[in-house]
């Protein structure tokens, strides 16, 4: 079975008539390797990033990652161990230090104390804060943050890395650091980033998912989105094939009438 395989996953919020269907039968398995998650806001992206990330429960279907059942509470636990997770937003502990937050994070998922020590430094340093660890977070910049927040999430040397907008905040330089960085991850990790930066995805990952009213409209290269774009007429000078290509799938699905 590959690290992710999801079967007609469903989620809905609500109740009754008000509920509203964030994913609908959702069918996905993702081997090893980067794996670039589209779509416009609201297709889903962050509510499967969140059920992948045993944050959120299903309302149907099946989810095993990592082997694991994700129903079942002693596989959350033990997934969780495996798993990092960079939620779009999250909690920052203004009065931490960079080394503390991770540190922090490193005893949530269970680290031996013996290797504990060594894997923070270690993670901080990956993400460049290696000469910020014992500056307080509220005193760190946006991109800072989000390095910060990327530490904590490669602290446990994860199999699976799911990353939420992993580019925020992030300078153009800090970007190409960390396109290397995850080039690198992904060569014996499973990473999923959702992103609405095409170019990201291009330059990053080795397949795609493009979502839609929580459905997936297209799974591909970014090559194979790059050919269909160049099929499409460009509706504004200066739009990429694949920029083309990824409004024209949404289209072609009905999952939007304008990407905006």
């Amino acid at each position: 079975m590959p690290p992710v395989h999801v079967s007609g996953l469903g989620v809905r919020y609500g109740r009754r008539h008000k509920a509203r269907t964030a994913l609908d039968g959702l069918d996905l398995s993702l081997d090893t390797g980067v794996h670039g998650l589209l779509g416009p806001n609201g297709a889903g992206k962050t509510t499967l990033m969140r059920v992948l990330s045993t944050v959120l429960p299903a309302t149907s279907g099946a989810v095993m990652l990592l082997g694991r059942d994700v129903r079942q509470e002693r596989d959350r636990r033990e997934i969780r161990r495996r798993l990092g997770y960079l939620p779009q937003a999250f909690g920052s502990y203004p009065r931490f230090t960079v080394r503390e937050f991770v540190s922090y994070f490193a005893w949530l998922k269970e680290m031996p104390a013996s290797r504990s020590a060594a894997a923070v430094e270690q993670a901080i340093a990956r993400v460049g804060l290696a000469d910020r660890a014992d500056t307080r977070m509220k005193e760190l910049s946006g991109g800072m943050l989000r390095r910060a927040g990327l530490a904590q999430a490669l602290v446990n040397e994860p199999e699976l890395l799911l990353l939420d907008e992993p580019t925020a905040g992030l300078d153009p330089e800090q970007r190409v650091t960390f396109r290397q960085l995850v080039r690198e991850i992904g060569l014996d990790t499973t990473v999923l980033i959702s992103t609405h930066i095409v170019e990201d995805v291009a330059s990053v990952c080795d397949q795609i998912v493009l979502m839609g009213d929580g459905r997936i409209v297209l799974r591909g290269t970014p090559a194979d989105l790059e050919r269909l774009g160049a099929t499409v007429a460009s509706p504004e000078p200066g739009t990429s094939a694949l920029e083309r290509g990824y409004t024209a799938a949404l289209r072609g699905a009905g999952a939007i009438a304008e990407v905006r």
